[in-house]
């Protein structure tokens, strides 16, 4: 059966986002903001929930209606489904809103609508209603409104897909492990040179880019709320998880894999996620500055998301930090490739360094750029 779908995506990864889908079999893959869609069968849907790196959300459509107003939205969502079979009274719910419709300007209120339509035709079948759960949903519904009408859909996942569930330490500005994925897979690293890490933080990027050339799926050790789907199919379910684990390498020798981080604590962090991923003996923390460092042989490739004034540091002592981030680039990683997310151009600017490409991404609403330079 074809099953019509949207990947919620981090902003500025929808190309990438994209390529990922069709590697794991979804076809009429198509960008959009902030999102893709595509075609997948019950498996390939299944199969996405558990390797997919990129995606917050995978959204499968299950109803469109038309929609001009309040009426319509609660009469189009109760005939949207086959609700007593779908939503029992003792499973819980939530409802997240997005976009606008005539009259329904507001998310809150479209999804108190949808809430009322559900718990009124409950009443009605059963004369009892479901609770709403916005932590743990059973079912997890997602509306979104727009001039051409209302399209329904089931979160597949029911809490987003960016927590793996090794981070249990935080640093200061944290980097999303999805966001941190994607720009791994810009970079193109293959696992077959160094990478090192000059102000890991608490060491997402250097956990997301091993984890993938390992091969290991990130939702295998998690729950998702389409296991509770009343057309949940367990015998395709568990050919997909068995599918995710045999693709593991169990081979764990790799080129150095190094992080470089000068505030004890944070190292601790690191260090702490970096066995929490089953990473031990793979990724190495180093305390200390990196200016005082030495490179593994190369050529390799150099990631970092250094602060960039929105958050942490103050922006005299970054543009002297990133002064001497160039320098170091400059003068131990001849031949590198270097891999810079930046929140600041006039502090990129004091790396004296010049990108041959600027990739655009959101940080946590924060307008960014993902900056390639060829280190000479």
């Amino acid at each position: 059966m074809k099953l019509h779908a949207i990947a919620v995506l981090p902003q500025g990864l929808e190309e990438v986002g994209c390529e990922e889908l069709r590697a794991l079999g979804a076809h009429q893959v198509r960008p959009l903001r902030r999102a893709a869609s595509f075609e997948a069968d019950m498996a390939c849907l299944y199969r996405l929930h558990l390797q997919a790196r990129l995606p917050f959300r995978l959204l499968r459509e299950m109803a469109q209606f038309r929609c001009l107003g309040r009426d319509d939205l609660y009469e189009g969502i109760r005939h949207a489904l086959d609700w007593e079979r779908w939503l029992h009274p003792s499973m819980s719910f939530r409802v997240d809103v997005t976009g606008t419709a005539p009259g329904l300007n507001h998310s809150y209120y479209s999804a108190l609508q949808v809430k009322n339509a559900l718990v009124d035709q409950q009443r009605e079948l059963w004369g009892d209603r479901s609770s709403i759960d916005l932590e743990h949903p059973d079912l997890s519904l997602h509306l979104h409104l727009s001039r051409d009408g209302a399209v329904l859909s089931l979160d597949g996942s029911g809490s987003s897909l960016h927590r793996r569930g090794y981070r249990a330490a935080m640093g200061a500005a944290p980097l999303k492990e999805n966001l941190a994925a994607g720009l791994i897979r810009l970079t193109r690293w293959d696992a077959n040179s160094p990478l090192v890490d000059p102000c890991c933080g608490s060491g997402i990027l250097l956990i997301e880019a091993v984890l993938a050339a390992l091969q290991q799926a990130p939702g295998l050790d998690r729950d998702f709320a389409l296991e509770g789907w009343a057309d949940f199919q367990p015998d395709v379910w568990q050919d997909e998880c068995s599918r995710a684990r045999n693709r593991r390498r169990r081979d764990l020798n790799l080129p150095p894999v190094i992080g470089i981080e000068q505030d004890p604590d944070i190292v601790a962090q690191a260090n702490s996620n970096v066995v929490a991923a089953g990473l031990e003996g793979v990724i190495e923390i180093r305390q200390g500055r990196f200016e005082a460092q030495s490179l593994p042989n190369g050529p390799g490739v150099l990631v970092c998301n250094p602060p960039y004034g929105e958050r942490l540091g103050a922006m005299d002592d970054l543009d002297s930090f990133y002064g001497e981030l160039g320098a170091f680039a400059r003068r131990e990683a001849s031949g590198w490739h270097l891999w810079l997310l930046s929140g600041n151009p006039k502090l990129t600017g004091a790396l004296r360094l010049k990108a041959s490409r600027r990739i655009p991404v959101s940080n946590g609403g924060i307008d960014c750029r993902w900056l390639h330079y060829a280190i000479r």
